[in-house]
Order: C-alpha cells, then structure tokens, then sequence
C-alpha cells in the first residue's frame, strides 16, 4: 500500500507529513518506556524483519497481490510507540534506497501503514486480550483477529486522504469499495502472518512479546474441561528477564535474511492491491516519477546485476542491513537518552526500591 508521488495533492501531503512527524516524536518519548538497553536491539530486528517480510507478495486475487503492513506485528511484538518508529524506519529505507513509496508521500505512508494500523491493531489486541481467557491461544487468536482488522482501516485512511486531497476525479464510493474490498482479502494474509509470527515468539519467549506483559504467569492448562493455574516451577539461577536475548536476535536475523535474499524471488509479481486499484480507477494519472529513481537498488534490484535472482536477492540482504543499522541505531539512542534522564546529576544511577 505505499502511496507513490502524485495520488495525494500537496496540501494534504504536507499536513499529513506535520500529523507523522509529531506522531513520531511522540513515539520517540513513548518509547522510553518500552525499550531498555536489552530489547532495542530486538527492536531493530523487528524493523528488518518487516522490511524482509513486506518484500513477500502473496496472491489475493486475480491479477492482484498484498504484503505485510506490519503494524500489529510491531505493536504487538515491541509496543505501539516503538511499532510506530519501527515501520516509520522500514518506510525510510525503502523510499530512499528502493525508490518505493514516494519521498513527498513519506508522510502519507507513516500516517497510513504505520500509525494507523498501529493504533488500530494495538486497541483491538489489548481489548481482545482483556476480553479472553489469560493463555497463549487466546493471545494469538487476538493478534489475528487485530492484525486482518488494521488492513482495511488503513484502506480506509487512504480513502479519506484521497476523497479530501486526491489529484483524480473519480467518486469515492467506487474508490472506497475497490480499497476496502481487496484490503479485506490482503487483511487475511497479513493476520495469518502476524498470528504465526506472535505465536511462534510467545511459546519459546513470551517475555519477548510486549503485549504478553503481565500475561505470561500463571500459564493455563485444561483439566477436565476447566482451565487452571499451572503449578508454579522451581526456582531456578537466572530469572527470566536475565535470559540472553541473543539466540532469538540471531535466530530473527538469519530468518529475515533468508526470506530477504532467497525467498523473495518466489513472491508474486502482480501489482498490490492500492496499484490494482488506482490502475483499474484512474487514480494513478498523475503519478510523479520517484525522486530516487536513479537510486542503485531502485526496485529491488542491485543496478549492473543482470541476473534477477542475484539482484533481487542482494538488494532484500542490503535492505535488511540497512534498515537493521538505522533501527537498531535509532532505538539505543531513545535508550541512552531514557539511561541518561534516570541518572541523577551526580553521576549515580537511581535504584528502585520497590520490591
């Protein structure tokens, strides 16, 4: 769903470039209290794992195909002020090497695929959660069901920015449909991503999942139809936020790197579902050629590489480099500045003495 140069006029793109930049800021100090020098690192892998992801295009209908927004996925995994940033950087780096998305439309797209799915998502998953019984099914039935409702909410996000700034006259009733419709079918495949992803990280490390906080004890098991407590294990040496992070964070990576550089030449090449739908209505007339169109990874391909596979493969292994440097960069800044604001000027580091 990346909004190229030309869909939205530039009244409308400018204000909403002023809506993401604070929306951004204010998930720059929200995410102080959801990173710490431990889970920062997992937040730049999270980014490059969306990244490597979204390079997946599934079929979804004739002619049509989706990918990954990845805002559940973010918020559920690394909380909804980082999920914000996390597919803030993923824009970023793909408007800027891969000349995918445009750099006028950058706002646009934060606003679009990444702050309201991200709200949207994250509401839903928190209210699910609430709802249903405290286990990891249940945790994962909601990040599904959050994860297909996000899609067609940020359809609906581009359609209203269309109806009020959109550079074609074409009725929005037709433009609506169209969006809503095929987004409900890409929806489906983005929940069934996210809910295996969150499912995945739950069972081997729920204490990597942010919204598993305060969820992940006492686990339930099912005896005799009811679900009771799970009896409490035995102490053991290191707690579990002692655990390293270090197996999951390499685990993640070598994921990301295969689905980048290897399982990408698979995906589908059909145009997504906002490029059939603005060829099929008329919205891409004006379309402006990308700023970086010149760019040596333009299209997700490594220029003066003729063969596509090499190509397409090394450009996703750059991306995923690339945007694990600047999300990982970024999040330890956030921590430091969170480290350096709970230091007392004396130089000493404030202890909580809460038990």
């Amino acid at each position: 769903m990346h909004v190229p140069d030309g869909f939205i006029n530039a009244p409308v793109s400018a204000v909403a470039g002023v809506v993401a930049a604070g929306a951004v800021a204010v998930s720059l100090k929200g995410a102080r209290r959801e990173l710490d020098e431990k889970t920062a690192p997992l937040a730049g892998l999270v980014a490059a794992f969306i990244f490597a992801v979204q390079m997946l295009n599934f079929p979804v209908a004739a002619g049509t195909s989706g990918h990954l927004l990845g805002g559940a996925l973010a918020a559920i995994l690394v909380g909804p002020y980082t999920g914000i940033l996390c597919i803030s950087v993923v824009l970023l780096m793909q408007g800027i090497l891969f000349a995918d998305g445009g750099l006028t439309a950058l706002g646009v797209n934060i606003l679009d695929m990444g702050i309201v799915t991200t709200v949207v998502a994250y509401a839903l998953f928190r209210a699910l959660v609430g709802l249903l019984p405290r286990t990891r099914r249940s945790m994962t039935g909601a990040a599904f069901v959050a994860a297909l409702v996000s899609v067609p909410a940020a359809a609906c996000a581009f359609t209203l920015m269309y109806w009020i700034g959109g550079t074609t006259d074409i009725p929005i009733g037709k433009v609506f449909t169209a969006m809503v419709g095929v987004h409900v079918l890409i929806g489906i495949g983005e929940a069934v991503i996210t809910a295996l992803t969150v499912g995945a990280v739950i069972a081997v490390r729920p204490d990597l999942v942010h919204g598993a906080r305060g969820l992940t004890a006492p686990l339930k098991l099912r005896i005799d139809g009811e679900l009771v407590d799970a009896p409490a294990p035995e102490p053991v040496a290191a707690a579990p936020a002692a655990r390293s992070n270090r197996g999951p964070w390499a685990t993640g990576l070598v994921t990301a790197l295969v689905l980048a550089g290897f399982v990408s030449f698979y995906a589908s090449a059909s145009p997504d579902g906002l490029e059939k739908v603005a060829t099929d209505q008329g919205i891409d007339k004006k379309t402006e050629e990308h700023a970086s169109k010149d760019s040596p990874l333009a299209d997700y391909g490594v220029k003066d590489v003729s063969d596509a596979r090499i190509s397409g493969g090394l450009a996703g292994v750059i991306g995923v480099g690339a945007t694990l440097v600047v999300g990982s960069g970024a999040f330890y800044v956030v921590t430091r500045r969170r480290r350096a604001k709970d230091e007392p000027a004396d130089g000493t580091t404030r202890t909580d003495e809460k038990v």
